[in-house]
This record gives structure tokens, C-alpha cells and sequence, in this order.
């Protein structure tokens, strides 16, 4: 009997204070989020890279290759930051030809990423740079795009504009064609 005590008081202190660790909902929770649609799961990834490079080769420019998901809050982060800051997407748009293609458990595009370096090992978003004949330049990890301490107090996580003009600047075509710095 001792022990049916014991374990019926036990039982309601640990529901007891489970209850107090709930916190209640809000009017917003349970309400079903939108769903975001950055990228597109049922693009042809290869027919979208090979529209582009042929651009690419009529306007002179290099084909810039973001990878990512609807599922991935970095990448998300990216897209809002370049639509949101005039001379970033004004800048990307006239020196490149800007093709998002979709990694997610449902459609992985493996064959199209082995093709193009498998840059998935760096994590996502991850950024591959195309010549106008299709050919790999470089591989971004955005993790270096990110910014620093400072600028995380201050704005929170995310990419930084700086950081991420100059590494476009170093892969337009005129950086590509220059010649070595002596």
C-alpha cells in the first residue's frame, strides 16, 4: 500500500510540474504557417542551368548557382536579403544569370550536383559560379558570406551585404578575364 502511495504522489508531482513547464498557446501557434516557395521541387535543374549558361554566353556574363530549399532558413535568409537591398539584386541580375536550384529530402538533383562539383558538402545555401560554357569556376560555402559578430548583435543572423558584393565582384566575368595583379 506504502508503495501505491508513493507512486500515485509521485506521478501527480510529475504532472504537476509538467503542466507548469507548458506554456499556453497563443493565438498564433497552431495556426498553419505559409509555406515558402523560394525554390522549385519540380524544376527540371538541368533545363534551368543550361537556359541560363546559354544566356550567359549571349550577354557576356557567368551563370551564379544557388542551391538550397524551401526547408532552409540560411537560404531564405539569402533570397529575402538580395530582394530587399536594391544594388545587391541590381548588381547580381547585370553581371549574372541567377539560377536556384532545389535540394530537399523529396528531390535531391543529385546528378545535377555531382555534374557540378557535388557542392552540397559545404551546406546550404551553397553557391556554384558557371562560366558561359557551363564550366565550374568556384564553389561558395555561404557560411563566409555570413556576418561577423558585430554586425549579428546589431542585425541579427544572416548574410552580409558586404561580404557578399565582394565575393561577387571577384566572379563576374571582367575579374575572371583580368589579368593577375603583379
Amino acid at each position: 500500500m506504502k508503495k501505491l502511495i508513493f507512486s500515485l504522489a509521485l506521478a501527480s508531482v510529475f504532472s504537476i510540474s509538467a503542466f507548469a513547464q507548458t506554456k499556453p498557446a497563443t493565438a498564433t501557434e497552431g495556426a498553419k504557417k505559409e509555406a515558402v516557395t523560394i525554390y522549385n521541387p519540380q524544376a527540371n535543374a538541368q533545363a534551368d542551368i543550361d537556359a541560363a549558361v546559354a544566356r550567359a554566353a549571349k550577354a557576356d556574363k557567368n551563370v551564379l548557382v544557388q542551391v538550397g530549399g524551401n526547408w532552409c532558413i540560411w537560404c531564405i535568409r539569402f533570397h529575402d536579403l538580395v530582394n530587399k537591398t536594391p544594388e545587391l539584386n541590381k548588381y547580381l541580375t547585370d553581371n549574372f544569370e541567377w539560377v536556384l536550384v532545389n535540394y530537399s529530402p523529396e528531390v535531391k538533383n543529385t546528378e545535377v550536383l555531382t555534374k557540378i562539383g557535388n557542392p552540397g558538402r559545404f551546406g546550404y545555401p551553397v553557391f556554384v559560379v558557371l562560366n558561359s560554357k557551363g564550366e565550374v569556376l568556384h564553389i561558395q560555402d555561404s557560411g563566409y558570406l555570413e556576418r561577423d559578430q558585430d554586425e549579428t548583435k546589431i542585425d541579427g543572423p544572416g548574410h552580409s551585404v558586404k561580404k557578399i558584393q565582394t565575393f561577387l565582384k571577384n566572379w563576374t566575368t571582367a575579374a575572371v578575364k583580368a589579368p593577375a595583379k603583379s
